[in-house]
């Protein structure tokens, strides 16, 4: 069992930056992807970016590629999401998801193959 939680959100201006932290607990041991999705208001779900156990494979949606860098502490249990260079479209909850490397290496785009969410972190950027 693998139990995660978001932490830095918050409020924010057009071109500043946040870094969003998820830790988590269980599985240390494990070779999982880590992945952040947001949900904006009155849309669906979307991904953003996902990284395989060590780093070494890191996957971003078009939209925040060259602003967002997904990175992994193991020994601390975090991965982070630093979050550059911010837009009003960036505005949504933050959701960080965690899923066996067999299941998630084909496709860390898709919701469906990560077991484990935790329950999100509000980022607002305003104009």
């Amino acid at each position: 069992q693998v139990r995660l939680a978001e932490s830095g959100g918050g409020l924010a201006q057009t071109g500043d930056s946040l870094r969003l932290t998820c830790a988590n607990s269980g599985g240390e041991d494990d070779p999982y992807y880590l992945a952040w999705f947001r949900q904006a208001p009155g849309k669906d779900r979307e991904f953003v970016a996902a990284s395989n156990w060590d780093g070494s494979r890191t996957v971003y949606v078009d939209s925040v590629k060259g602003r967002f860098a997904i990175s992994r502490n193991k020994d601390k249990n975090r991965t982070y999401l630093q979050m550059d260079n911010l837009k009003s479209e960036d505005t949504a909850i933050y959701y960080c998801a965690a899923g066996w490397t067999y299941f998630v290496e084909s496709t860390p785009q898709r919701q469906a193959v990560y077991n484990f969410w935790g329950q999100g972190t509000q980022v607002t950027v305003s104009a």
